[in-house]
């Protein structure tokens, strides 16, 4: 795996207005990660909060855009600039409208499918080559995304929106510590595994 420094981008929207909502799970699941191998993330630069670690030799470098989730494109490519970061060793966290709640994933480039923080990162640095940790949070039964993504998740999908977030902060580390791939058949793996087979044919 290379040494070279990575960017690991938690994506949602500041304000306590928004802290608690399903589009700041990314901020959730970094915070979480954070608070887990002590690290603070209490600086304000690249129009972010921002924070460093060394995780397995290499310098890790953490970010969470404070620009709104359209602008978030801004505060990355900053970040990326001032650190000679590579797009292929940025990371970004974000939640997912279509894996149900629940489900986390780890895969490699793509598009932004509608997710306005992974569009304006996608134009601000023209690429897409760079990795993801999908936090599902499934979608809204009658189809007003806007104020799905910007409510809280309900008191009664909060244990396993919880675990969700565990299972992404291990996805998280297994990405610093073994890379992206390691991480990716892990954690996928893991949600094929508890999937019920299909009924054996009689």
């Amino acid at each position: 795996m290379s040494d070279a420094a990575v960017l690991v981008v938690g994506l949602g929207n500041p304000g306590a207005r928004y802290s608690a909502t399903r589009h700041n799970a990314g901020f959730h699941v970094l915070d979480a990660w954070c608070a887990a191998a002590g690290v603070c993330m209490t600086q304000t630069k690249f129009h972010a909060l921002s924070g460093s670690a060394r995780v397995g030799g290499r310098s890790v470098h953490l970010l969470k855009p404070q620009t709104f989730m359209n602008l978030s494109g801004k505060s990355v490519q900053a970040c990326m600039a001032f650190y000679h970061i590579a797009l292929a060793d940025v990371l970004v966290l974000h939640d997912e409208l279509d894996l149900p709640l629940g489900d986390i994933r780890v895969k490699s480039g793509g598009g932004h499918g509608g997710h306005n923080g992974l569009r304006s990162i996608i134009e601000v640095t023209g690429g897409q080559s760079f990795g993801r940790i999908r936090i599902g949070i499934g979608r809204p039964e009658h189809g007003d995304v806007v104020n799905y993504v910007l409510n809280a998740v309900p008191q009664d999908d909060l244990d396993l929106y919880d675990k969700s977030i565990k299972v992404a902060v291990e996805a998280l580390q297994l990405y610093l510590h073994r890379g992206l791939t390691v991480s990716m058949n892990h954690c996928n793996g893991l949600f094929r595994a508890q999937k019920k087979p299909p009924p054996a044919a009689e």
